[in-house]
């Protein structure tokens, strides 16, 4: 039966006082996740947060396919109440939040994700992204418009196009896989994977302490934004 170790570390950045980011960290039921809230006037922070606690009063003692199901239902009730909430506040208020979620268990792995929060899986020194980013400039990616490279100054890099909370409809995207022993995941917001390039991801979260070194690396980088890091190994 395969266990899991995690690392997890979430800082305000270099530049700002505030952190709107919040994770869950629960290796003991194969649960883990990153949410960067959205909004202003703190509403960011209130949504990540609303998150975090359902998806940490998961109990535990559930089977694979239960546990699934209560991400599911928790997520989406979390959905409904940011919409009811932002609508209290006025017609133009939008408080929601990206999210990232890993779930492992039974020698297999899933993920769902909304906004531009990523999942990555480090297997065999190959470092690859198991999410896409619900943003504007992946998409001009992949209409050919601009290049990865143009992506990174791109004057609309923070626009997501999908986060809980903010449309009507919530959507999740979901990847699964086998897990292989060995395996090292990150999940992170997209303060790390703005300041970080994809080989320093690979080199720091193959290391020791990897959570810790990779948000200390992105802070020595200056990092503009909040810096939260979830790294897991399956061993």
């Amino acid at each position: 039966m395969m266990r899991f170790q995690s690392w997890s570390v979430s800082h305000p950045g270099s530049v700002r006082t505030h952190n709107e980011d919040a994770l869950v960290d629960r290796p003991e039921i194969g649960l883990w996740a990153v949410a960067d809230g959205a909004g202003g006037h703190d509403a960011g922070e209130v949504a990540s947060g609303m998150l975090k606690a359902s998806l940490e009063a998961i109990p535990p003692g559930l089977s694979a396919s239960e546990l699934l199901a209560q991400v599911r239902l928790r997520v989406a009730d979390v959905h409904q109440a940011l919409r009811e909430a932002a609508e209290a506040r006025g017609p133009r208020s939008i408080i929601a939040s990206t999210l990232v979620v890993l779930l492992a268990r039974d020698g297999h792995f899933a993920c769902l994700w909304a906004g531009d929060a990523r999942a990555y899986v480090l297997r065999d020194g190959t470092l690859t992204q198991v999410t896409r980013d619900h943003s504007l400039v992946q998409e001009l990616i992949e209409a050919g418009a601009i290049t990865p490279e143009e992506a990174e100054g791109h004057p609309r890099a923070n626009v997501i196009t999908r986060a809980v909370g903010a449309a009507e409809e919530l959507e999740l995207d979901k990847v699964s896989n086998r897990l292989a022993a060995g395996d090292r995941f990150l999940l992170c917001s997209d303060g790390l994977n703005k300041t970080l390039s994809d080989p320093e991801l690979a080199a720091l979260l193959a290391g020791p302490a990897p959570a810790e070194m990779l948000v200390d690396t992105a802070l020595s980088r200056r990092a503009t934004d909040n810096v939260t890091v979830v790294a897991i190994e399956a061993f």
